[in-house]
């Protein structure tokens, strides 16, 4: 059993919204992603996917876009991202998951799961710069509680390790801000996977290990569409 993660997978089965204008390296990614998956991942796996799930403005709308991820293999918890508008209370999507048999997928607000001997969490996070306006400071200061929550619930599943999925980096070469870093440090993750860089972004990712943190940018478009071994 092994786990991965691949992020920004922007589906829009149910919505108008193609990827292919962002670049040539999203020409056929849904393919690309239905490829790669099934080439890699098997049913007794587990699969992070850190925000950008689907372009959907409603649940309701995102329903094509989740059979998709369903028809997958491997079980998949999701976190979300910026551009997940669909996301709503945790009590509707759960309902919505089960009302549409999708069995296979899980999704993670402040909560954690476990899968073998790891517990899984993991929250938005959002982007720090300076100078930013008030409004952000109040999102930056919720997502840092959400991940304090999230880490709670997986610190008491009690297991070896901890992954955190992130949808934005928690550290990044255009900021000196490492307040969502020094929070993974304090619960002793071993590994954080993060998107939401795409195109010219890569060059400001920082990947590798980290003061003891290993490090993934997952992002669609960075790994090719291809789910990254964590």
């Amino acid at each position: 059993m092994a786990i991965y993660a691949l992020a920004d997978l922007h589906l829009s089965f149910g919505t108008d919204k193609p990827m292919d204008v962002f670049g040539d390296a999203w020409g056929d990614y849904t393919n690309k992603i239905k490829t790669n998956w099934e080439r890699l991942v098997t049913p007794d796996d587990a699969v992070i996917i850190p925000g950008d799930v689907s372009w959907a403005t409603y649940i309701e709308d995102a329903l094509d876009d989740f059979k998709f991820i369903q028809s997958l293999p491997g079980k998949k918890f999701i976190i979300k991202g910026n551009h997940d508008y669909w996301w709503t209370t945790l009590n509707k999507m759960e309902n919505f998951l089960t009302e549409n048999g999708l069995t296979s997928i899980k999704i993670l607000n402040n909560t954690a799961t476990e899968f073998e001997d790891t517990a899984i969490c993991g929250t938005r996070g959002w982007w720090y710069k300076e100078g930013q306006k008030e409004e952000d400071e109040k999102i930056l200061d919720r997502e840092r509680k959400r991940l304090v929550l999230a880490l709670e619930a997986a610190s008491k599943l009690k297991k070896d390790k901890i992954i955190v999925g992130l949808h934005y980096p928690p550290l990044d070469k255009e900021s000196e801000n490492r307040d969502f870093f020094d929070i993974l440090k304090a619960y002793n993750v071993d590994t954080c996977v993060y998107g939401h860089l795409h195109s010219f972004a890569h060059k400001n990712a920082i990947v590798g290990e980290v003061e003891g943190i290993k490090l993934k940018l997952v992002s669609g478009d960075f790994v090719n569409f291809e789910p990254i071994l964590v």
